[in-house]
């Protein structure tokens, strides 16, 4: 679950002031009787789960009294999980969850914390529940001594437009709350050590005259940044969007990261790199199963419903994907127990460190602008001109096999990293080659997805040999995945035209 909610710092006499002019016509506003909430946070002996945001509580009364929340990708917007389980014990589920912050460090009571809470709900005519307004007197407790207090209010949106909160902070403020602030209970409670930077360093924009090392520093941040942000969801098997999910994010992260350090070999320590290269290579591999089932799975869907005009019997598509969900459980078994294994919590603690200091040569102290378009000039000429058996781009024909197409594409991932992990500082052509090579790589991404598609549903076939409404089908399937292929490869030639003209390449080397 996703909430969504702002808080705001009151003084011990502050009356809530009267919302009913926030409310749509016929809204009402209810208020509920006040409750009384014991919370107790664990986290690390040093705080490494609120200094991220982070918070794992028991809280008595609450039907499910475990809850996790975990930063989202806006202020005041939290990922909130919770489960039952015994006092005292936070649900393994739930320690696992929060690994990526705790790095598997033991999680003991860190803060308790006693509320007094009176709701008001804003509600509209149809008594559907709007906002929910949690209007708490706090206690910090130490033992059964209360240490200090403090009064906030809570605005969490329900069923409305954001806008309605907007309404509701403009009265508030009025009334004399502070805005502008989002300090979790626990982390109040626990001061200032909980309030000090996290263990994961924050990715920064580059400094004007960068040098090849803070481009370096940068990526290898940004690529950590991105896989343990989604290290959680990836455990919930959660989407990240309407056409996106944590597996991919999570893969691309390892896989971008994984091409960097190759980009800037020469910058970087070769044995630490490698280390690092062979672990991510490892969970990109075992995120790889789920990742190409998500795809099978959403293609067959578009592929079989693209003609609605001539719509393929729905018991053979059924039968196709309940055989790719059945693959896409056994995938996601794997990555649940390769997240949960020693090795990954070993892999973690490396790429924390890493985000911390990377392990740099001193050729990175040179200007990056001179240091790196050399570096990429390797993998853009292997994609271009490609060498040891692999065709270069523009050596590809209509002919061609699946595999030689194949093999451009996965010199066009390197290329496209590479470029994409210095445009920023070099800007111009590079920037433009970037966006060239992102239609590039489309097409040959289309072609390689429609191939593999194509293949797999054979393969389902081959398991069914006496069933004749699925081989009409998969006769059907196939024949759209290869006019996919055909379009693909028709499109091509123009959009590496467009990525090698001069403009684009010509700050090579």
């Amino acid at each position: 679950m996703v909430e969504e909610e702002r808080k705001y710092e009151v003084e011990p006499g502050f009356t809530v002031p009267d919302l009913s002019g926030c409310l749509p016509d016929g809204g009402r506003l209810v208020q509920q009787p006040a409750v009384k909430l014991t919370a107790t946070y664990y986290d690390t002996p040093d705080l490494r789960l609120a200094r991220a945001g982070v918070s794992l509580r028991h809280r008595v009364g609450d039907s499910k009294p475990w809850t996790v929340k975990l930063p989202a990708d806006a202020p005041g917007v939290r990922h909130e999980i919770s489960r039952s389980g015994k006092r005292g014990k936070p649900p393994t589920e739930l320690v696992w969850l929060v690994t990526a912050y705790s790095r598997g460090v033991e999680l003991t009571p860190a803060a308790t914390v006693r509320t007094v809470r009176t709701v008001l709900e804003l509600r509209d005519a149809d008594d559907a529940l709007l906002v929910e307004l949690a209007d708490d007197a706090v206690s910090v407790l130490d033992g059964k001594t209360v240490r200090s207090r403090f009064r906030e209010v809570e605005v969490e949106l329900k069923a409305a437009k954001r806008s309605l909160l907007d309404r509701v902070e403009a009265d508030l403020v009025a009334a004399g709350a502070t805005a502008g602030g989002f300090t979790p209970k626990h982390v109040r409670a626990l001061g200032a050590a909980a309030a000090g930077a996290a263990e994961l360093p924050t990715v920064e924009d580059l400094p004007d005259g960068p040098t090849a090392a803070d481009v370096v520093t940068r990526a290898v941040r940004d690529g950590v940044a991105r896989i343990l942000a989604h290290d959680p969801l990836v455990r919930l098997h959660a989407p990240v969007g309407d056409d996106d999910t944590a597996v991919h994010q999570m893969r691309v992260g390892c896989r971008r990261l994984r091409s960097d350090l190759r980009t800037f070999r020469a910058l970087v320590d070769r044995e630490w790199a490698g280390a690092l290269r062979d672990e991510l290579k490892w969970v990109a591999g075992v995120l790889g199963g789920a990742r190409d089932a998500e795809v099978l799975r959403d293609r067959l869907r578009r592929t079989a419903g693209a003609d609605p005009l001539a719509p393929l019997p729905l018991a053979a598509v059924e039968l196709i994907d309940a055989t790719l969900a059945d693959r896409q459980a056994a995938a996601l078994a794997e990555v649940d127990a390769a997240l949960r294994s020693d090795r990954y919590v070993a892999l973690v603690e490396m790429l924390v460190q890493a985000a911390r200091e990377p392990r740099l040569t001193p050729a990175a102290a040179g200007p990056a602008t001179e240091v790196l378009p050399r570096l990429v000039a390797k993998p853009w000429r292997r994609l271009a001109y490609g060498g040891s058996g692999v065709d270069g781009a523009a050596d590809l024909t209509l002919d061609a096999s699946d595999e030689r197409w194949h093999a451009v594409r996965i010199n066009g991932k390197k290329a496209r990293y590479a470029v994409d992990a210095v445009a920023p500082v070099i800007g111009g052509g590079a920037a433009k080659l970037a966006k060239a090579l992102s239609k590039v790589q489309n097409l040959l991404g289309e072609h390689q997805d429609a191939a593999v598609a194509a293949d797999t549903w054979q393969g389902v076939l081959a398991e069914h040999p006496d069933d004749h409404e699925l081989a009409v089908t998969v006769g059907r399937l196939v024949e759209r995945e290869r006019a996919a292929i055909r379009a693909a490869r028709a499109e091509f030639a123009a959009a590496w035209e467009r990525a090698s003209a001069g403009q684009r390449t010509k700050w090579l080397p």
